[in-house]
C-alpha cells in the first residue's frame, strides 16, 4: 500500500471529521466560522505575496525560453511564431494559449513498450481534457460562491448560475460545474495512483491537495443535494466575514463547517504547494521570454562591474621586459 496517498487521505479525513464534530461544541462554531477563515486568508495573502516577490527578484542568467519550432532567422525561412516567439506580442499570444487552453499539455505524450518490445508514444488527450475540465469547473464553482459574499448578487454571477444549472433535474437544480469538478479531480487522482510511472514520482504533497479538493467538492455536493443546511444562516455568516459584522447562528450544520474548514486549509496551503503554478506560469522564463537571441544580445542581470587589465595596459607595464625577452610588442 502506498503510504503517500494513504497519509494524505487520512489527513483530509481527520481534518473534515475533526471540524464536523468540534464545531458542535459551544463556542467552537465561532472559531471555525470566523477565526479560521481570517487566519487562512492572512496566511494565503502573505505566502502568495512572499512567493511572488521571491520569484520576481530572481535573476535569469541565461535566455531559456522553451521552443518547439523554427526560430526567426533568415527572411526566406518561415519561423514558428507561436512556439518560437521573437517579440513580446507573440510571447503574449503563446502565454494566452497556455493559460486558457493548456497548449503545452495538449501536446503531451507518454511512452511505453508494445508487444514487440518497441518504444511507442501515445498522445495523452484525456489528461489534457480532464485538466481543462478541472480548472474551468473549479473557476466556475469559485465564482458562483461569490453570491454568498455579495448583496445584491451581480447579474454576471446570476447568469453564470443559470448557465451552470441549465440541466434541470429535480429540486434543487444540478450545477454541472460541481459534478464536473468532482469527476475531473477523481480522474486526476486515479491517474496518479494507477499509472506506475506517475505513482513512482508522486509525493504526499501531490496527493494532499487532490484529496482536499475531493473533500471540498464532496461535502459541497452533500450539502446541496442530500443534507439540509440553513442557507440563510450561511449567507449571514459569509456576509458577516465581509462586513466585519460577525453572525454565527447556532443552526448551522457541522457539515458546513467541515466544508469551510477544508476550504480554509486549501487556501492556507496554496502558497506553499505546487498549486502556485497558477501564478508561477506568468513568471516562468521558459514561457515569458522571447526567443530572439540571434538578433538581440542577452545580458546576464547578475553581471557586475569587473576590473579588467587590457592588453594595452599590460604592454605599457611590461614593454621593456618584453623587448628584452625578444617578445613582439605593438608599440616600440
Amino acid at each position: 500500500m502506498n503510504t503517500n496517498y494513504m497519509s494524505s487521505l487520512l489527513a483530509v479525513l481527520a481534518l473534515a471529521f475533526g471540524a464536523f464534530f468540534l464545531s458542535k461544541i459551544p463556542g467552537l462554531d465561532w472559531f471555525f466560522g470566523v477565526i479560521v477563515p481570517y487566519a487562512a486568508l492572512v496566511i494565503f495573502v502573505i505566502g502568495f505575496v512572499t512567493k511572488i516577490a521571491g520569484w520576481a527578484k530572481s535573476a535569469v542568467p541565461f535566455p531559456i525560453a522553451t521552443t518547439c519550432g523554427q526560430q526567426k532567422t533568415l527572411p526566406w525561412i518561415e519561423p514558428n511564431r507561436i512556439d518560437n516567439p521573437s517579440n513580446g506580442f507573440m510571447v503574449f499570444i503563446r502565454m494566452l494559449l497556455e493559460v486558457l487552453l493548456f497548449r503545452s499539455l495538449f501536446r503531451n505524450t507518454t511512452n511505453n513498450f508494445d508487444d514487440d518490445n518497441k518504444l511507442i508514444f501515445k498522445w495523452e488527450i484525456w489528461l489534457w481534457l480532464f485538466a481543462l475540465i478541472f480548472h474551468y469547473s473549479f473557476l466556475a464553482t469559485l465564482v458562483r460562491h461569490l453570491r454568498f459574499f455579495i448583496e445584491p448578487v451581480p447579474f454576471a454571477i446570476r447568469l453564470l448560475e443559470q448557465v451552470d444549472g441549465f440541466f434541470q433535474i429535480g429540486v434543487p437544480g444540478i450545477f454541472l460545474s460541481g459534478i464536473a469538478l468532482l469527476g475531473a479531480v477523481i480522474f486526476l487522482l486515479s491517474r496518479r495512483m494507477l499509472n506506475p510511472q506517475v505513482r513512482y514520482i508522486s509525493l504526499i504533497q501531490d496527493y494532499f491537495p487532490l484529496f482536499l479538493i475531493i473533500g471540498i467538492a464532496g461535502t459541497g455536493i452533500l450539502m446541496r443535494y442530500f443534507a439540509k443546511v440553513d442557507i440563510t444562516a450561511i449567507k449571514a455568516l459569509a456576509m458577516g466575514l465581509v462586513t466585519f459584522r460577525f453572525s454565527v447562528e447556532p443552526g448551522i450544520d457541522g457539515l458546513f463547517f467541515a466544508h469551510l474548514f477544508l476550504v480554509c486549509v486549501l487556501l492556507a496551503y496554496f502558497p506553499f504547494s505546487k498549486l502556485m503554478h497558477m501564478a508561477g506560469i506568468f513568471l516562468s522564463p521558459t514561457r515569458n521570454m522571447a526567443a530572439n537571441t540571434r538578433e538581440k544580445r542577452y545580458v546576464n542581470p547578475w553581471n557586475y562591474p569587473v576590473k579588467v587589465h587590457t592588453y594595452d595596459e599590460y604592454e605599457e607595464e611590461f614593454r621593456e621586459k618584453m623587448i628584452e625577452a625578444g617578445l613582439p610588442v605593438e608599440k616600440e
